[in-house]
Protein backbone atom coordinates (compact mmCIF):
# COMPACT_ATOMS: atom_id res chain seq x y z
CA UNK A 1 0.00 0.00 0.00
CA UNK A 2 1.39 3.50 -1.11
CA UNK A 3 1.61 6.35 1.61
CA UNK A 4 0.44 8.19 -1.17
CA UNK A 5 -2.75 6.70 -0.07
CA UNK A 6 -2.79 7.47 3.22
CA UNK A 7 -1.76 10.69 2.33
CA UNK A 8 -4.64 11.75 0.56
CA UNK A 9 -6.77 10.33 3.44
CA UNK A 10 -4.98 12.42 6.07
CA UNK A 11 -5.94 15.82 3.53
CA UNK A 12 -9.74 14.67 2.72
CA UNK A 13 -10.28 13.50 7.17
CA UNK A 14 -12.53 15.93 8.85
CA UNK A 15 -11.53 16.33 11.64
CA UNK A 16 -14.30 15.66 14.88
CA UNK A 17 -15.94 18.21 16.41
CA UNK A 18 -13.65 20.84 18.47
CA UNK A 19 -13.55 19.85 22.18
CA UNK A 20 -13.73 22.63 24.10
CA UNK A 21 -11.23 25.64 24.04
CA UNK A 22 -8.13 26.48 26.42
CA UNK A 23 -9.01 29.30 28.31
CA UNK A 24 -7.33 32.51 26.83
CA UNK A 25 -4.75 34.52 28.63
CA UNK A 26 -6.12 38.35 26.97
CA UNK A 27 -9.18 38.20 28.75
CA UNK A 28 -8.04 40.54 30.99
CA UNK A 29 -9.16 44.35 30.53
CA UNK A 30 -12.66 43.44 29.80
CA UNK A 31 -14.95 45.41 31.71
CA UNK A 32 -17.75 43.92 30.76
CA UNK A 33 -16.90 40.42 32.32
CA UNK A 34 -18.51 39.11 35.69
CA UNK A 35 -15.27 39.16 37.27
CA UNK A 36 -12.78 41.67 35.56
CA UNK A 37 -9.47 41.61 36.11
CA UNK A 38 -6.15 43.04 35.05
CA UNK A 39 -7.98 46.39 35.23
CA UNK A 40 -6.13 49.78 34.31
CA UNK A 41 -6.31 52.69 37.06
CA UNK A 42 -8.82 54.47 34.70
CA UNK A 43 -10.56 51.06 33.66
CA UNK A 44 -10.98 51.16 37.39
CA UNK A 45 -12.33 54.25 37.79
CA UNK A 46 -14.89 53.50 34.88
CA UNK A 47 -16.29 50.74 36.42
CA UNK A 48 -16.70 52.01 40.21
CA UNK A 49 -18.24 54.98 38.36
CA UNK A 50 -20.59 52.46 36.78
CA UNK A 51 -21.68 50.45 39.18
CA UNK A 52 -22.27 53.74 41.11
CA UNK A 53 -24.38 54.67 38.18
CA UNK A 54 -26.77 51.44 38.77
CA UNK A 55 -26.76 52.38 42.10
CA UNK A 56 -28.51 55.61 41.43
CA UNK A 57 -30.47 53.88 38.81
CA UNK A 58 -31.81 50.84 41.53
CA UNK A 59 -32.72 53.36 43.82
CA UNK A 60 -34.70 55.63 41.46
CA UNK A 61 -36.82 52.49 40.74
CA UNK A 62 -37.17 52.04 44.53
CA UNK A 63 -37.87 55.47 45.05
CA UNK A 64 -40.80 55.25 42.19
CA UNK A 65 -42.02 51.88 43.32
CA UNK A 66 -42.29 53.65 46.87
CA UNK A 67 -43.83 56.78 45.67
CA UNK A 68 -46.69 54.07 44.08
CA UNK A 69 -47.28 52.51 47.27
CA UNK A 70 -47.73 56.33 49.34
CA UNK A 71 -50.26 57.03 46.08
CA UNK A 72 -52.43 54.01 46.94
CA UNK A 73 -52.16 54.90 51.08
CA UNK A 74 -53.40 58.29 50.32
CA UNK A 75 -56.11 56.92 47.79
CA UNK A 76 -57.19 54.81 51.35
CA UNK A 77 -56.65 57.62 53.53
CA UNK A 78 -58.86 59.66 51.05
CA UNK A 79 -61.63 56.83 50.82
CA UNK A 80 -61.53 56.77 54.54
CA UNK A 81 -62.48 60.69 55.36
CA UNK A 82 -64.87 60.87 52.84
CA UNK A 83 -66.70 57.99 54.14
CA UNK A 84 -66.41 59.65 57.69
CA UNK A 85 -67.61 62.94 56.00
CA UNK A 86 -70.32 61.40 54.68
CA UNK A 87 -71.36 59.56 58.05
CA UNK A 88 -71.23 63.20 59.74
CA UNK A 89 -73.18 64.75 57.42
CA UNK A 90 -76.19 61.78 57.94
CA UNK A 91 -75.95 62.08 61.79
CA UNK A 92 -76.29 65.77 61.69
CA UNK A 93 -79.19 65.27 59.39
CA UNK A 94 -80.50 62.54 61.69
CA UNK A 95 -80.74 64.76 64.20
CA UNK A 96 -81.93 67.34 62.80
CA UNK A 97 -84.76 65.14 61.68
CA UNK A 98 -85.16 63.99 65.37
CA UNK A 99 -85.13 67.69 66.36
CA UNK A 100 -88.21 68.85 64.04
CA UNK A 101 -90.19 66.29 64.21
CA UNK A 102 -93.58 66.74 66.20
CA UNK A 103 -94.19 62.87 66.99
CA UNK A 104 -91.09 62.47 69.03
CA UNK A 105 -91.12 59.30 71.24
CA UNK A 106 -88.98 57.29 73.31
CA UNK A 107 -88.45 54.53 71.40
CA UNK A 108 -86.82 56.67 68.47
CA UNK A 109 -84.50 58.67 70.49
CA UNK A 110 -83.62 55.40 72.15
CA UNK A 111 -82.92 53.67 68.52
CA UNK A 112 -81.00 56.52 67.38
CA UNK A 113 -79.03 56.61 70.34
CA UNK A 114 -77.76 53.13 69.56
CA UNK A 115 -77.31 54.40 66.01
CA UNK A 116 -75.39 57.34 66.95
CA UNK A 117 -73.32 55.07 69.15
CA UNK A 118 -72.31 52.40 66.68
CA UNK A 119 -71.38 55.38 64.23
CA UNK A 120 -69.18 56.78 66.84
CA UNK A 121 -67.59 53.40 67.37
CA UNK A 122 -67.15 52.90 63.62
CA UNK A 123 -65.55 56.83 63.60
CA UNK A 124 -62.88 55.50 66.11
CA UNK A 125 -62.11 52.41 64.33
CA UNK A 126 -61.62 54.71 61.43
CA UNK A 127 -59.41 57.10 62.73
CA UNK A 128 -57.32 54.40 64.27
CA UNK A 129 -56.69 53.06 60.63
CA UNK A 130 -55.81 57.08 59.66
CA UNK A 131 -53.25 57.34 62.36
CA UNK A 132 -51.56 54.21 61.44
CA UNK A 133 -51.78 54.92 57.90
CA UNK A 134 -50.09 58.38 58.24
CA UNK A 135 -47.45 56.44 60.29
CA UNK A 136 -46.37 54.36 57.52
CA UNK A 137 -46.89 57.65 54.92
CA UNK A 138 -44.37 59.64 57.12
CA UNK A 139 -41.86 56.78 57.54
CA UNK A 140 -41.77 56.30 53.65
CA UNK A 141 -41.36 60.15 52.84
CA UNK A 142 -38.67 60.07 55.47
CA UNK A 143 -37.05 56.89 53.82
CA UNK A 144 -37.18 58.69 50.43
CA UNK A 145 -35.78 62.38 51.18
CA UNK A 146 -32.79 60.20 53.00
CA UNK A 147 -32.12 58.76 49.42
CA UNK A 148 -33.97 61.03 47.21
CA UNK A 149 -31.93 61.84 43.65
CA UNK A 150 -33.84 64.10 41.53
CA UNK A 151 -33.97 64.12 37.73
CA UNK A 152 -31.49 66.64 37.11
CA UNK A 153 -28.72 64.74 39.48
CA UNK A 154 -29.55 61.45 37.75
CA UNK A 155 -28.96 63.24 34.55
CA UNK A 156 -25.92 64.68 35.22
CA UNK A 157 -24.60 61.98 36.52
CA UNK A 158 -25.25 59.65 33.40
CA UNK A 159 -23.40 62.56 31.09
CA UNK A 160 -20.59 62.85 33.47
CA UNK A 161 -20.22 59.19 33.04
CA UNK A 162 -20.41 59.23 29.09
CA UNK A 163 -17.77 62.06 29.29
CA UNK A 164 -15.59 60.41 31.26
CA UNK A 165 -16.46 56.72 29.12
CA UNK A 166 -15.05 59.05 25.89
CA UNK A 167 -12.40 60.29 27.70
CA UNK A 168 -10.69 57.19 29.13
CA UNK A 169 -11.36 55.31 25.25
CA UNK A 170 -9.89 58.17 23.86
CA UNK A 171 -6.64 57.90 26.15
CA UNK A 172 -6.85 53.44 26.43
CA UNK A 173 -6.50 53.95 22.85
CA UNK A 174 -3.39 56.45 22.66
CA UNK A 175 -2.07 54.03 24.89
CA UNK A 176 -2.43 50.77 23.27
CA UNK A 177 -1.07 52.57 20.40
CA UNK A 178 2.06 53.31 22.23
CA UNK A 179 2.07 49.85 23.65
CA UNK A 180 2.02 48.26 20.28
CA UNK A 181 4.41 49.97 18.83
CA UNK A 182 6.89 49.41 21.79
CA UNK A 183 5.63 45.37 21.90
CA UNK A 184 6.36 44.52 17.60
CA UNK A 185 9.52 42.76 17.49
CA UNK A 186 10.84 40.98 14.94
CA UNK A 187 9.24 37.58 13.64
CA UNK A 188 12.68 35.75 13.98
CA UNK A 189 12.76 37.30 18.10
CA UNK A 190 8.96 36.12 18.31
CA UNK A 191 10.23 32.63 17.09
CA UNK A 192 12.75 32.37 19.72
CA UNK A 193 10.53 33.53 22.18
CA UNK A 194 7.71 30.87 20.97
CA UNK A 195 10.18 28.26 21.21
CA UNK A 196 11.00 29.35 25.16
CA UNK A 197 7.90 29.24 26.01
CA UNK A 198 7.23 26.02 24.47
CA UNK A 199 9.85 24.02 26.76
CA UNK A 200 9.62 25.64 29.58
CA UNK A 201 5.80 24.48 29.51
CA UNK A 202 4.24 27.59 28.66
CA UNK A 203 1.71 26.01 26.03
CA UNK A 204 -0.72 29.36 26.67
CA UNK A 205 2.03 31.91 25.68
CA UNK A 206 3.66 29.67 22.93
CA UNK A 207 0.30 29.19 21.11
CA UNK A 208 -0.25 32.96 21.23
CA UNK A 209 2.92 33.45 19.44
CA UNK A 210 2.70 30.80 17.13
CA UNK A 211 -0.50 32.19 16.37
CA UNK A 212 1.14 35.73 15.48
CA UNK A 213 4.01 33.82 13.65
CA UNK A 214 1.37 32.13 11.57
CA UNK A 215 -0.25 35.32 10.74
CA UNK A 216 2.29 36.91 9.82
CA UNK A 217 2.96 33.82 7.32
CA UNK A 218 6.66 33.17 8.79
CA UNK A 219 7.33 29.47 8.91
CA UNK A 220 3.25 28.75 9.04
CA UNK A 221 4.00 24.77 8.41
CA UNK A 222 6.14 24.69 11.72
CA UNK A 223 3.97 26.98 13.45
CA UNK A 224 0.91 24.99 13.02
CA UNK A 225 2.86 21.89 14.13
CA UNK A 226 3.90 22.98 17.47
CA UNK A 227 0.25 24.30 18.13
CA UNK A 228 -1.08 20.68 17.09
CA UNK A 229 2.29 19.43 19.87
CA UNK A 230 1.18 21.68 22.25
CA UNK A 231 -2.83 20.16 21.98
CA UNK A 232 -2.10 17.09 21.53
CA UNK A 233 -0.10 17.10 25.19
CA UNK A 234 -3.20 18.97 26.37
CA UNK A 235 -4.74 15.48 25.20
CA UNK A 236 -7.33 18.50 23.06
CA UNK A 237 -6.89 15.86 20.54
CA UNK A 238 -9.09 17.57 17.77
CA UNK A 239 -7.99 20.60 17.50
CA UNK A 240 -4.28 18.77 17.35
CA UNK A 241 -5.87 16.68 14.00
CA UNK A 242 -6.38 20.28 12.75
CA UNK A 243 -3.18 22.03 13.20
CA UNK A 244 -1.51 18.39 12.04
CA UNK A 245 -3.41 18.48 8.97
CA UNK A 246 -2.90 21.66 8.14
CA UNK A 247 0.97 21.74 9.31
CA UNK A 248 1.07 19.22 6.46
CA UNK A 249 -0.84 20.29 3.69
CA UNK A 250 1.82 23.23 3.87
CA UNK A 251 5.24 21.12 3.82
CA UNK A 252 5.00 17.73 3.44
CA UNK A 253 8.53 16.96 3.79
CA UNK A 254 9.51 18.38 6.77
CA UNK A 255 11.97 16.54 9.14
CA UNK A 256 9.53 16.17 11.70
CA UNK A 257 6.79 14.39 9.30
CA UNK A 258 7.15 11.15 10.96
CA UNK A 259 6.23 12.65 14.64
CA UNK A 260 3.32 14.60 13.06
CA UNK A 261 1.94 11.29 11.74
CA UNK A 262 2.71 9.40 14.92
CA UNK A 263 0.61 11.92 17.11
CA UNK A 264 -1.75 12.17 14.27
CA UNK A 265 -2.68 8.62 14.48
CA UNK A 266 -2.52 8.63 18.11
CA UNK A 267 -5.25 11.23 18.36
CA UNK A 268 -7.12 9.46 15.63
CA UNK A 269 -7.14 6.57 18.20
CA UNK A 270 -8.18 8.79 21.16
CA UNK A 271 -10.78 10.15 19.20
CA UNK A 272 -12.08 7.07 18.19
CA UNK A 273 -11.19 6.93 14.54
CA UNK A 274 -9.66 3.88 14.72
CA UNK A 275 -10.23 3.26 11.08
CA UNK A 276 -8.03 6.59 9.81
CA UNK A 277 -5.62 5.43 12.88
CA UNK A 278 -4.68 2.23 11.56
CA UNK A 279 -4.14 4.01 8.28
CA UNK A 280 -1.68 6.38 9.48
CA UNK A 281 0.08 3.78 11.53
CA UNK A 282 0.45 1.10 8.79
CA UNK A 283 1.80 4.42 6.71
CA UNK A 284 4.72 5.46 9.05
CA UNK A 285 6.10 1.67 9.60
CA UNK A 286 5.91 1.42 5.50
CA UNK A 287 7.48 5.47 4.59
CA UNK A 288 9.77 5.30 7.42
CA UNK A 289 10.46 1.86 8.17
CA UNK A 290 13.83 2.94 10.37
CA UNK A 291 11.93 5.43 12.32
CA UNK A 292 11.79 5.21 16.29
CA UNK A 293 7.94 6.32 15.00
CA UNK A 294 7.48 3.67 13.05
CA UNK A 295 8.48 1.10 16.28
CA UNK A 296 6.09 3.04 18.20
CA UNK A 297 3.94 3.17 15.26
CA UNK A 298 4.12 -1.00 15.07
CA UNK A 299 3.23 -1.39 18.58
CA UNK A 300 -0.37 0.30 18.21
CA UNK A 301 -0.69 -2.16 15.33
CA UNK A 302 0.57 -5.13 17.26
CA UNK A 303 2.80 -6.36 14.39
Amino acid sequence: MKFSKFYFLFFIFSPVLLLRAEPSAFGAGDITSNNPYGLTKDEKVLLATEKKLKTVSDKSKSQASQLDSLRERVDGLQSIIESLSRKAQSNKMNLQNIQHSSDISFGNINEYQKRLSLSIQENKQAIQKMKALNLQLSKSLEAINLDYVTKVDYNTLVNNLNDFKTLVIKELEQLRKVQNKKSVISSSSLYNKAKVAYNQKRYTNAISDYETLIQRNYKPAYSHYMIGEMYFKRKNYANAISYFKKSASLYSKASYMPNLMLHTAIAMSKTGDKQHANAFFNAIVEKYPNSKEALKAKKYLDI
